[in-house]
């Protein structure tokens, strides 16, 4: 018996032409109200952007100040720690659900707030489905359907995965969908990497007459060994905040616990992130390339000392190789 899937072509083509395809859909693109500042934040999976921002806008709401979260990560897990790890439903979702329906989304369907912080999550794909990027391009364009543009906020913090920056999650940069970004990376060299990569867009991005900057650098578990400072300081950003590699801040991030309270130990310093990121304007980078990068590590642990050798047709062909017999003359000497 075979088993017959005459549309398995055809759907693996769809996806691809997809992934290839340019974003088309209108986006927000300007302030929703004049006062308000469109902070992107970027940072490699698992750096602790989510950690970061969840107690950075309750420090922000308990300051006075009107906050929008909008988690732009196809895991969904940026306002987990805000709501005591309780999921929200996501807009991709939720949307999909309403317009079986027949009917339309609320803001109530998919905004909800703990804390005087106001969160939604934009939400992806199920895996093999379609392009995270585009879904979040299709989110903020029922985003402005339900009226981002007049909502009034302080702050509108977006919460953006690093480790790729093209399609849907490069909208900030490459459509000034945003005023500044702010990294989150700790001592290693890979999420420094994505903080460069970033940096790297937006200097691309500044050259064709964009006008989004980096704001600064949080450091998460920050162990004093000081390749992120470095790293600041090599591309001309400054350091809002280093949080330390502390076991209490591991616990209760672990526990869905809100630490960004004057209440706490930890409200000072996430007071202070605050400040820092109130006034922080948006700089030009200066990213560096792999081995400027690398040399901010010891080369024992990096493998910067590494010389490459280059291949030869023999090692390629390995037991297929033959001798040829060479034209070549060869005189003898005189």
């Amino acid at each position: 018996m075979t088993l017959d899937i005459p549309n398995l072509k055809d759907m693996d083509q769809r996806l691809r032409d997809e992934a290839h395809e340019e974003p088309t859909l209108e986006v927000p693109q300007s302030e929703p109200t004049k006062h308000t500042q469109i902070i992107a934040i970027y940072g490699k999976g698992g750096i602790g952007k989510s950690f970061t921002l969840a107690n950075l806008s309750c420090m922000m709401a308990e300051m006075g100040k009107r906050v929008l979260l909008i988690g732009c990560d196809p895991k969904s897990d940026t306002t987990s720690l805000l709501f005591g790890g309780k999921a929200c439903p996501t807009i991709i979702e939720t949307s999909s659900a309403k317009k079986l329906a027949g009917e339309e989304v609320a803001i109530g369907d998919v905004c909800f707030k703990r804390n005087g912080v106001f969160a939604m999550e934009l939400g992806g794909p199920e895996v093999g489905r379609g392009c995270g990027g585009r879904g979040i391009i299709h989110g903020f364009e029922l985003l402005e359907k339900l009226g981002f543009h007049d909502w009034d906020f302080d702050y509108v913090l977006l919460d953006f995965l690093g480790d790729v920056v093209c399609g849907g999650f490069g909208l900030p940069i490459a459509r000034d969908m945003a005023q500044k970004v702010i990294l989150v990376a700790s001592n290693d060299l890979q999420s420094l990497y994505v903080a460069n990569n970033v940096c790297s867009a937006v200097e691309y991005f500044r050259k064709m007459g964009g006008n989004v900057g980096v704001a600064g650098l949080v450091i998460n578990k920050d162990d004093g060994t000081g390749e992120a400072q470095a790293f600041a300081e090599a591309v001309d950003i400054p350091v809002l905040a280093a949080i330390p590699a502390d076991d209490d801040l591991r616990k209760k991030s672990a526990n869905y616990q809100i630490v960004g309270t004057s209440k706490g130990q930890w409200g000072a310093m996430f007071e202070g992130l605050a400040e820092a990121v109130a006034i922080a304007p948006p700089v030009r980078p200066a990213p560096l390339n792999q081995d400027g990068l690398l040399a901010l590590f010891d080369s024992k642990d990096t493998g910067g000392d590494v010389v490459l050798e280059p291949a030869t047709d023999t090692d390629m062909r390995g037991k297929n190789a033959v001798t040829k017999v060479s034209l070549e003359v060869v005189y003898d000497d005189a």
